[in-house]
């Protein structure tokens, strides 16, 4: 824990007390109003995890160059009329661990940005970039869980392509994937509907995924019974989007690099609210928790494979609620704050001490290759 991560009661320390949050949120308001920059000569693990380095890279380079409308909100995937479309790239180390392995994740990923944009997944393609000497029992086992997972999603993998690269190149196996599928007329969603007054709901405990890979690489002289989190969430998106009235359904994005703090972050710069945690209220489970401690890293920051953030209207999250915690993946689902108006652009958790802190983008990459 860092000195700027240490909490005391709000009449002592509060970021936002009078006198100090005019001065918090011009800073905040210089800083994004800066034009993005690499100031880095090399690509670092940073660039990858979905965080500060993450988004100034994608804005700089990538944004700066295929700059279209589609493009342009940077969400889980584009969409276009009726179809949407996303891409993805999976790296993850180990390629097995406890509850999945590189083949159900890649599938279970691209199903969920899919997901995200309010689409029923219909197709996916997949890439396999492999290391020579990797064994084959290890790849038939790979494409068998990508195979499991397709048919759990209800989707199809239709196409593909497999490369080779010499021993030492790569790092065994590497998947790439893309998917495309059909968003029902009238459902829209984005930051750009979040509204101040509604509310924030995660699916379930959060940073399972990350907590898991970072004890199945051994590292870590802590047992727990963790398993990732990694599943397709197009089944549940379905049960929310048929119960909520058109419009309701806000916003919704799966929690992965750069955990919910990173999503909530970009929901908040996007909208030009403020997203209010009540810390209390955040899911998590005691391994992880531990974890998390023992290693100096907020578990809001924490990557998730089968969690989402939901922003609802305020009038129809109780019969979301009882919708979601009816589909066995958002059991869990509990809602972890609301929108408000002020101050525009900020994350703000209200935390058990009594206080009030500021929870920033990602930076660093504190568990690098988690997906």
């Amino acid at each position: 824990m860092t000195a700027d991560d240490r909490t005391v009661p709000a009449r002592h320390a509060d970021p936002l007390a009078p006198g100090r949050e005019l001065r918090v949120l011009e800073r905040v308001e210089r800083s994004r109003r800066r034009k993005a920059r690499v100031r880095e000569e090399l690509i670092t693990l940073a660039h990858g995890a979905g965080g500060k380095a993450t988004r100034n890279l994608v804005e700089a380079v990538f944004l700066e160059s295929f700059r279209n409308p589609l493009l342009e909100p940077l969400g889980d995937g584009a969409v276009a009329g009726e179809l949407a479309f996303t891409t993805d790239a999976f790296v993850v180390t180990p390629l097995f661990f406890p509850g999945g392995d590189i083949g159900d994740l890649a599938v279970n990923g691209t199903v969920n940005d899919l997901a995200m944009c309010g689409a029923r997944p219909a197709y996916l393609s997949a890439g396999f970039i492999l290391e020579e000497g990797f064994p084959v029992a290890d790849l038939r086992r790979v494409v068998a869980s990508m195979a499991s997972a397709a048919r759990a999603a209800g989707v199809d993998i239709v196409t593909g392509d497999t490369k080779v690269v010499p021993r030492g190149k790569a790092d065994g196996c590497y998947v790439t994937t893309a998917g495309v599928g059909v968003v029902d007329p009238g459902v829209r969603l984005g930051a750009s509907a979040v509204r101040p007054g509604d509310l924030v709901v995660v699916s379930g405990p959060i940073g399972e995924h990350g907590v898991t890979i970072m004890l199945a690489r051994g590292g870590l002289d802590l047992e727990a019974d963790l398993v990732s989190d990694t599943l397709p969430l197009n089944g549940l998106v379905a049960r929310l989007l048929d119960t909520c009235p058109a419009g309701r359904v806000r916003c919704l994005r799966d929690a992965t690099r750069g955990g919910v703090a990173t999503v909530l972050n970009e929901i908040a710069e996007a909208s030009g609210a403020a997203v209010v945690l009540d810390e209390d209220a955040v899911p998590v489970r005691p391994a992880v928790r531990g974890a998390c401690e023992l290693l100096g890293i907020d578990p809001l920051h924490v990557a998730c494979e089968g969690r989402m953030v939901a922003v609802l209207a305020r009038d129809c999250a109780d019969a979301a609620l009882a919708a979601m915690r009816g589909h066995p993946h958002g059991a869990g689902a509990t809602v972890i704050g609301r929108i408000a108006d002020d101050p525009p652009g900020l994350v703000l958790l209200k935390t058990a001490f009594g206080g009030t802190r500021i929870v920033d983008v990602l930076v660093g990459d504190p568990l690098p290759r988690i997906c």
